[in-house]
């Protein structure tokens, strides 16, 4: 019985691809990088951290912290560009019924995390709000996910773990919870299914036909 949800941010519940890229884009030219910031692949690696996305894209960035200090500034910028995915609020108002504790796990700065719910008023509905942090390795590995587990004190094979990348997916079964991946983020559905989540859906309400 899945007793709590946990949802990945970027891709999951906020279109906001465009506005990751600008910020990115605004924050490399701010400090004087040059670079030639392939779109299409930058998209296929959203939800890896800033040093991983560089290190792939074959960036020199000498300084990530600084770097996502200047551009969490910028991304508010764009904040407008990103909208909720359909039927979020719905869901929300559902599970809140239910009383199906959630929870959201990101590779964003905690901060950043805190903002953005804030921002799309969606942060009332959740229990937990994970962001990266100092000192606890982030996603594909489970710490995160299991701290929100003792945080609602729900136990893992109760929790269902949402996301639109690999990365969701992997944290998610090591932490021993029940995966679902979306097909409408930042992934292709084939690419997901070769990580055989426990779910595949095409819209977040489709998490009620789960529960």
């Amino acid at each position: 019985m899945i007793e709590c949800i946990v949802f990945d941010l970027d891709g999951t519940l906020v279109n906001s691809h465009n506005t990751i890229y600008k910020a990115t884009v605004k924050t490399l030219e701010y400090l004087n990088l040059k670079s030639n910031l392939d779109k299409e692949k930058f998209y296929n690696l959203l939800g890896h951290h800033f040093q991983d996305i560089f290190n792939e894209c074959e960036i020199d960035v000498p300084d990530v912290e600084h770097f996502i200090n200047i551009y969490k500034g910028f991304y508010f910028d764009f904040i407008d560009e990103s909208h909720l995915y359909d039927n979020a609020f719905t869901l929300f108002e559902e599970l809140k019924k239910r009383k199906i504790k959630t929870g959201l796990l990101t590779t964003k700065g905690h901060d950043q995390a805190e903002k953005i719910s804030n921002h799309f008023k969606f942060d009332k509905y959740l229990d937990v709000i994970e962001g990266r942090k100092n000192g606890i390795a982030i996603k594909p590995a489970p710490d995160q996910l299991l701290k929100i587990c003792k945080e609602v004190n729900v136990e893992p094979k109760n929790t269902l773990m949402i996301g639109d990348t690999e990365l969701d997916i992997l944290c998610g079964k090591s932490a021993g919870a029940k995966t679902c991946a979306v097909s409408f983020g930042y992934r292709e559905e084939e690419e997901l299914k070769t990580y055989k989540p426990d779910y595949m859906i095409d819209d977040l309400i489709e998490v009620l036909k789960i529960i």
